[in-house]
């Protein structure tokens, strides 16, 4: 067995357990394996292992990949800041863009989406503990985004994501997940079709999925060291 199959292996089991302990079917977590910094031909090693969806943070970097990978049917997501000069790239290269955080860059997404193209999956990224270093919305002002997000053309509003505060305590963490899983609910309830939770990394993924994550973003424990 490749060293590529066992840590695939190993991610999903992990994952297998988490839900378990959930009492939830794992089928209803997604593993996004993140492949920045990472060569393309590993990226093909893991698609003929069966995984299919990658996240890049670094647009230049993902276009290169898409090019050289272009035989592969990859369900390509964007998870790092957006800048509005990229926004035509994404809008007409990726498949998902789950870090759209102001009305600017939906705006301009909707407007360069393809009309050839399956709308555009998005999530609205939170800042889930306000940290200033760090994008995302305030979750104040979620309701007025996710509103202007399903109305837009050629986008589709899928769900949230964050990147909760660093925490060597669990508790802090999982608290964060709670609280973004909060928002969740209540877009649902509020008659938004969502259903992409977008929470949890290598280290918290199954404090994550204890909390209710539907898509899990796995790099360096999946893929292995990156580049320097």
């Amino acid at each position: 067995m490749s060293g590529e199959q066992q840590r695939l292996d190993s991610v999903h089991q992990r994952m297998a357990l988490a839900c378990k302990m959930s009492g939830r079917d794992p089928s209803g977590v997604t593993l996004l394996a993140v492949s920045k910094k990472q060569a393309a031909s590993l990226v093909r090693r893991f698609f003929m292992l069966g995984q299919t969806a990658f996240g890049e943070n670094r647009v230049q970097e993902a276009l290169v990949k898409q090019q050289e990978l272009a035989d592969l049917a990859i369900d390509w997501h964007f998870i790092g800041p957006v800048q509005s000069n990229k926004a035509r790239e994404l809008a007409e290269q990726f498949d998902w863009v789950q870090s759209v955080d102001r009305v600017k860059i939906l705006q301009a997404l909707s407007r360069h989406r393809p009309a050839s193209l399956p709308p555009l999956n998005i999530c609205l990224q939170i800042n889930i503990d306000r940290e200033p270093q760090k994008s995302g919305l305030a979750p104040e002002a979620l309701p007025t985004l996710a509103e202007q997000a399903a109305e837009a053309p050629g986008i589709r509003l899928r769900g949230l994501m964050a990147l909760p505060r660093f925490s060597h305590d669990p508790e802090v963490t999982r608290d964060s997940f709670a609280r973004l899983r909060m928002l969740y609910e209540t877009l649902r309830e509020a008659g938004h079709e969502l259903d992409t939770l977008s929470m949890g990394m290598s280290g918290d993924l199954e404090l994550a999925i204890a909390e209710g994550s539907t898509m899990v973003r796995v790099g360096t424990d999946l893929l292995g060291p990156r580049a320097v």
